[in-house]
């Protein structure tokens, strides 16, 4: 276990406002005598540290930030003082009547001649602290460096606050430093307000217009990739292919592992020392490279904080060694909400599947309260099953989305009911738990929640389909759909025959991208949380292969779907405490935590055992909403484990710009992939391995997982589906720090060379390294 790690970071106050001693003060030009206060706190050790900054953190100059290291927001009341900043900035209600206080506090020492020359200036200049970029103005983008307790202002109207209100510089600060030098030398004065780039002084950041043209949208680059940011929440996971809530208010997290383990993770980020669940020796999991089976779905009941049920889907193997799915449902132990009772299982529903590959795994409740099941194909290529294939097949389950009612029983002894409206309960060649049919392996479909307010989308289920050899798609469920497969594979034929059909009347994807953007689709969420608004009714979504994030945004008029790339790594972009640029390549499962956050999980090797996946949780750098809005009070859990805190792996943006630079500079990120990185970190070294490719079972092509596998082999695979190559070699050491990511390096044998010859191929893998950890 690593060691638990605790950074504390200083809380800065940006005022330092003390009333005088009590007497009217002009603040008009005076001529002699010269009073007694000054400006910016700073002594020249700070400032001789903050140029030194600024040649350290150059790129990440002036990005919209308030002075509590966060994004900018829209104030939700108008702000009375402060207008300026009324539609986005850094204040809320409270803090514009607080420096309105300030304001009238000041004006109070000062006479009405004052008023008059001096009372919009003394204004301006407090209400900085609401601009966007008032981080920038305060020197306050990163937490370790000097703060100003006046904010940057522009040469020419620094001297010429300077000149007519030079006395009020005791009234904004009481830095006696500053009071003592500046206050009857403008030069000086305005040298230490300076800032690096006079675009963002004060008041020229207000007139630029390329700074203020989207301010507050989510940030695009060129090509119209979408600049969003990660936070890690969670690592050293096995192949993490789930995360859900149980919607009990307590904010827990549940993260299972595909060998079949679940963890509890507690709102404050540390995980329980014991699992939720432990089913390792009934889960069918291998440590092969991609092999899809294990344990792949688990939901929690609606009503689960009255009846403690949950649901899981997992591979098993029975007594005759027929590989096989099964759904169960289990209850929590009534001593410890911590803890399933494996003892309480109660078998729902057993499938049997011709090959090891298509397992499907997503179980959810629609917003109607029935559970909905998603099964494969069968698995191998093509659905070479029947005359159809079992996806169009209606009497076969698999191939399909299922929808059941857990809380009945069937007449005829099934653990289950059927809901009266299933699309075909009238239909003798059809199964009656059929609610769509026609997929092939749906790899993670999610419930919207629908728009915070309007409640527009509630309901929908999105679903990706993982494609065979030339599309992977996003579906929309709906009841007694045809989603087309094997007749067709996107909006394209793969089976002519069955494709030219006339009664085949399928539903077309939302959207389908073909093998030039990725090779296996893992579908997402629609955004519906609080914290990041812009990102409202995005669908996020990814792809298992190469680690690629994107999104799609709705037109309302034609309904039809765009999609954009979402780039991490920005340095400019993610310039704040605790954000990070870098991720797992191999992209798993989305999630959505019980407030409506977006995570996604993936990991650096796709084996069941290999304990390098991770959990990130999506910011969008651009826009926050306003402080206090998304405040929740979870409901405490008495726990009986241990507690184990949180130790991040990756580096933040801070903390990378904080380091030396003795390399080539912080690469930003692909403008139209998201290039994934494993994240640096220190850890202990063990012994390599190799795989043999004599041991490792032959692998089904198709899906996701399965196609890694193949990857794997540096020869093309004797399988029926097209897949690409990867190398088979077991997780390398962990990397040092100057190393990361892209993820699983093909190793090639090469001949024997000279020395020399070594040297330079030494020599070169070294630099490339240094450049892949940027």
């Amino acid at each position: 276990m690593n060691e638990p790690y605790y950074e504390v970071v200083q809380d800065f106050y940006t005022s330092d406002l003390k009333k005088p001693t009590l007497k009217e003060v002009n603040v008009w030009p005076c001529t002699g005598k010269s009073s007694s206060s000054s400006g910016v706190s700073f002594s020249y050790s700070h400032v001789f540290l903050f140029l030194f900054f600024l040649c350290l953190i150059g790129s990440l100059l002036g990005h919209p930030q308030c002075l509590d290291y966060g994004p900018p927001f829209q104030p939700p009341f108008q702000l009375e003082f402060c207008s300026a900043y009324e539609n986005f900035g850094c204040c809320d209600q409270e803090k514009d009547n607080s420096i309105a206080a300030k304001y009238w506090d000041i004006m109070d020492y000062i006479d009405p001649r004052g008023h008059r020359l001096c009372g919009t200036y003394i204004k301006d200049i407090l209400c900085q602290e609401c601009s966007p970029y008032a981080a920038h103005l305060y020197d306050a983008e990163n937490p370790r460096t000097p703060l100003r307790n006046l904010p940057g202002l522009c040469f020419d109207y620094c001297s010429e606050f300077h000149f007519n209100c030079r006395s009020a510089i005791s009234l904004l600060t009481t830095d006696k430093h500053i009071q003592e030098c500046c206050e009857t030398n403008k030069t000086r004065f305005c040298n230490l307000l300076h800032l690096h780039d006079e675009d963002y002084c004060f008041p020229n950041v207000l007139k630029n217009t390329a700074l203020n043209r989207n301010l507050g949208s989510v940030v695009e680059d060129h090509k119209g990739c979408l600049q969003l940011c990660l936070t890690e929440v969670a690592n050293g996971l096995r192949n993490p292919v789930l995360m859900v809530h149980a919607n009990d208010d307590t904010h827990r997290m549940f993260i299972a592992e595909q060998v079949g383990v679940i963890w509890v993770y507690l709102p404050d980020g540390s995980r329980l020392e014991e699992p939720f669940l432990d089913i390792k020796r009934i889960v069918l999991a291998t440590p092969w490279i991609g092999d899809e089976r294990g344990f792949l779905g688990m939901a929690f009941h609606p009503k689960y904080k009255y009846n403690r049920k949950f649901y899981i889907y997992y591979s098993y193997m029975d007594k005759n060694r027929v590989e096989k799915i099964r759904i169960s449902e289990l209850k929590v132990l009534a001593s410890d909400v911590n803890k399933a009772d494996p003892r309480s299982e109660r078998n729902l529903l057993e499938l049997e599947e011709p090959a090891a590959n298509h397992n499907g795994g997503q179980l959810l409740f629609g917003v109607d309260g029935y559970m909905y099941l998603f099964t494969g194909d069968g698995g191998k290529a093509g659905d070479p099953f029947g005359k159809f294939g079992n996806a169009q097949n209606k009497s076969a389950l698999l191939g399909k989305v299922l929808r059941i009612d857990v809380d009945g029983k069937s007449p005829d002894g099934k653990p289950y009911h059927i809901p009266p409206d299933n699309p075909f309960v009238s239909d003798p060649k059809a199964r009656p738990e059929v609610y769509a049919y026609g997929v092939r392996n749906m790899w993670r479909c999610a419930v919207d929640r629908g728009d915070p307010v309007t409640k527009k989308g509630r309901g929908r289920i999105f679903c990706g389909d993982v494609g065979q050899n030339r599309f992977e798609e996003i579906d929309i469920i709906v009841k007694g759909g045809n989603y087309g497969w094997r007749a067709k594979e996107g909006f394209e034929c793969y089976d002519t025959k069955l494709c030219h059909n006339s009664s085949l009347d399928d539903i077309l994807p939302i959207f389908a991208y073909g093998r030039n953007v990725g090779k296996s689709v893992t579908g997402g969420y629609v955004y519906r949380g609080c914290e990041s608004p812009n990102l409202n009714g995005l669908y996020i979504f990814g792809d298992f292969m190469n680690g690629r994030l994107m999104a799609l945004q709705e037109d309302e008029e034609t309904n039809k779907w765009k999609k954009q790339d979402i780039c991490i790594g920005s340095t400019k972009a993610c310039a704040f405490p605790g954000m990070i640029t870098s991720y797992s390549k191999f992209i798993i499962s989305f999630a959505e935590d019980e407030a409506g956050e977006l995570y996604f999980m993936s990991t650096s090797y796709p084996s069941a055992y290999a304990p390098h996946g991770s959990l990130y949780k999506f910011i969008d750098p651009a826009r926050r909403a306003p402080p206090g809005k998304c405040k929740y009070k979870p409901v405490p859990v008495k726990t009986k484990s241990k507690r184990i805190p949180f130790v991040p792996h990756a580096k933040t943006v801070l903390e990378l710009l904080n380091e030396p630079s003795t390399t080539k500079p912080l690469k930003k990120s692909s403008p139209t992939v998201a290039t994934p990185m494993v994240s640096s970190k220190k850890t202990k070294k063990t012994p390599s391995t190799k795989i043999k490719a004599s041991t490792v079972k032959p692998a089904p092509s198709g899906t996701k997982k399965q196609k890694i596998k193949a990857e794997a082999k540096p020869h093309k695979p004797k399988q029926e589906e097209k897949v690409a190559h990867v190398s088979r070699t077991t997780p390398t050491p962990p990397w040092p720090k100057t190393k990361s990511s892209h993820l699983i390096r093909t190793k090639k044998l090469l001949p024997k060379k000279t020395a020399p010859a070594k040297e330079r191929l030494g020599k070169r893998r070294k630099e490339n390294r240094l450049r892949s950890s940027f």
